[in-house]
């Protein structure tokens, strides 16, 4: 005997914890942006003040305004600042719209990363492009779960029905 029972309604709590694990892998990578937002703003000031340290998670382009602003004096130090905070602000929209699971900030921002890994690979820094391999491994986890994160958000959206007073 043929049954025409109907599809069993998707499990929500199971839905709820797909939905939870997603956002937590897509915030995990996209953090990374805002740690090498942060951390090359940390390098700056510290080679502004004639550190011979580095974080090496930070942005090696960071690394070469510092060197050039230093050669040129008080001016170069205005000018540090304001292109490095530029640098740093890009990366922390990246972050912003990374961690909402906005795939295109996750290629760029991976593109910029791994661009920043050359140039630090064309002044033998080999820490440093060790740590920019392993923060884009970390960036792309976060990038797989994009899509899913994106497609459990819609599935968990409630079409607005209207409320009438009683």
């Amino acid at each position: 005997m043929a049954s025409s029972a109907a599809a069993p309604a998707p499990d929500t709590n199971n839905l709820a914890f797909q939905k939870l694990r997603a956002e937590q892998m897509v915030k995990a990578g996209a953090g990374w942006f805002l740690w090498i937002a942060g951390l090359s703003v940390v390098n700056s000031i510290i080679g502004m003040a004639g550190g011979g340290v580095h974080f090496i998670v930070g942005l090696g382009i960071t690394q070469v305004v510092d060197a050039v602003a230093h050669g040129v004096g008080s001016a170069g130090i205005v000018l540090d600042l304001i292109i490095n905070g530029f640098v740093a602000g890009v990366f922390v929209l990246f972050w912003n719209f990374a961690k909402k699971g906005q795939s295109w900030a996750f290629y760029v921002g991976m593109a910029m990363y791994a661009m920043d890994a050359l140039l630090l690979l064309s002044f033998k820094d080999i820490f440093s492009v060790a740590f920019h391999a392993y923060a884009l491994f970390r960036i792309y986890n976060g990038l797989k779960a994009a899509p899913v994160f994106q497609k459990l958000e819609q599935s968990t959206i409630f079409p607005a029905s209207p409320i009438v007073p009683r």
